[in-house]
């Protein structure tokens, strides 16, 4: 493949595979590279090395989530962009120090290591129902429940709802694949239901207290700041939202990358101490969010190439994680890898993934249950992909195993 026939916005070339020789490309021929933008016709920087991803998420005074927001398409109306400004993931210091200080204290891993035995019940559980079947969708079986109920569960929302978190996240984030969205204005209806949700449990906490991270939001103060209620109603959307696709697509294609690489998954169900290291490889294997972009706030000068005061900037993560530079065979699935700075949870700096601790208990936990439970799982059909240059999704992927 040549350097011209890279395109890495078209979410047509995530479908049917994850298109990494065009990341191969970049990072060989042109790793910070001018690439054509088809949707707002004005061009972005692709960083696509793992050096520079770090660089550029470790300096928000120089690359800004809060310009322009973090997403990759340009809000395209004045309040939409006021409105995703008030969200944590698109704000930068001081005011993104300021939320996160406040609801840190719920994710901490001594406060997630409390949860364990939770999600183990929780897991165990998802394992009993989908073990009666002996066939059917992983995804919605097993990999899309774990989160859900965990997000449940930190929340204090009834289990039973967790179907409705799932159909709209799937919408929210889903929106390049017309399966789940079929039109903008589906997507402002879906943030509106999701809006109002949390707006009703932050009302019902303050009447009735509980021992949840709602209560512990709603309470919270760092040196006499609270959460607004706004703020507290966006940052339940984004938890709802990131807490439950990252997590499932982590798991998703673990599965698959075992099932792939059946002499690594008989290596971990021979040696459950791999487990942590595992987690670890299926986070950086998966990626689950590709990328995130960027706005230049002054001129600065990355491999040489000059970017300016208000350029777009993309960070490719997944790209990162696959960078010869800094992982030895990349392109090998290995569940004892060690050391492995992926950078699935972003490239440092402030917006290091809040729930990471979370994320890799519930992965560990998943394949530790699976392993012991369904040793014979395998794979029944084919996988479809979600089409999205932003959240590496699987959408259905069929298994068997013995009931």
């Amino acid at each position: 493949m040549d350097l011209h026939e890279v395109d890495i916005a078209n979410h047509d070339n995530y479908i049917e595979a994850f298109p990494y020789e065009m990341f191969d490309v970049l990072r060989r021929e042109d790793p910070v590279h001018l690439h054509e933008d088809p949707y707002e016709g004005v061009p972005f920087w692709a960083l696509t090395k793992h050096e520079d991803i770090v660089y550029a998420s470790r300096r928000p005074e120089i690359y800004s989530s809060f310009e322009r927001t973090s997403i990759f398409r340009e809000p395209t109306m004045n309040n939409e962009l006021e409105e995703l400004q008030l969200m944590m993931v698109n704000q930068d210091p001081p005011e993104h120090t300021r939320l996160r200080s406040i609801v840190n204290s719920g994710f901490t891993p001594r406060v997630i290591a409390r949860l364990e035995e939770r999600i183990r019940d929780y897991t165990n559980a998802i394992v009993d129902r989908a073990l009666e079947e002996g066939e059917g969708d992983f995804v919605r079986w097993v990999s899309a429940e774990l989160p859900l109920e965990v997000i449940a569960e930190l929340m204090g929302a009834p289990i039973e709802e967790r179907d409705f978190i799932f159909e709209i996240s799937n919408r929210l984030i889903g929106f390049d694949d017309p399966e789940f969205q079929t039109s903008p204005e589906d997507a402002r209806v879906a943030a509106a239901e999701m809006f109002t949700y949390a707006e009703n449990l932050r009302q019902q906490r303050e009447a009735e207290p509980r021992d949840d991270i709602v209560t512990a939001l709603v309470n919270a103060e760092v040196d006499g700041n609270r959460l607004s209620e706004m703020e507290f109603d966006l940052f339940f959307i984004l938890l709802a939202v990131a807490g439950n696709e990252t997590t499932r697509n982590a798991i998703s294609h673990g599965m698959q990358a075992l099932f792939d690489h059946p002499g690594e998954w008989k290596k971990l169900k021979a040696e459950p101490s791999l487990l942590d290291t595992a987690a670890d490889e299926i986070i950086r294997w998966a990626h689950p969010v590709i990328q995130f972009r960027r706005t230049a706030m002054r001129d600065d000068v990355i491999r040489g190439r000059e970017i300016r005061d208000g350029d777009k900037v993309v960070l490719w993560y997944a790209s990162g994680n696959r960078d010869e530079d800094v992982f030895e065979a990349p392109y090998t699935f290995d569940v004892a890898r060690a050391p492995n700075p992926h950078i699935s949870f972003g490239g440092g700096g402030p917006h290091y993934c809040l729930g990471a601790h979370l994320a890799k208990l519930e992965i560990r936990i998943m394949f530790d249950v699976i392993a012991d439970r369904m040793p014979d799982i395998e794979p029944a059909g084919e996988v479809r992909r979600l089409r999205s240059n932003f959240i590496n999704g699987i959408k259905t992927m069929p298994v068997r195993f013995t009931p």
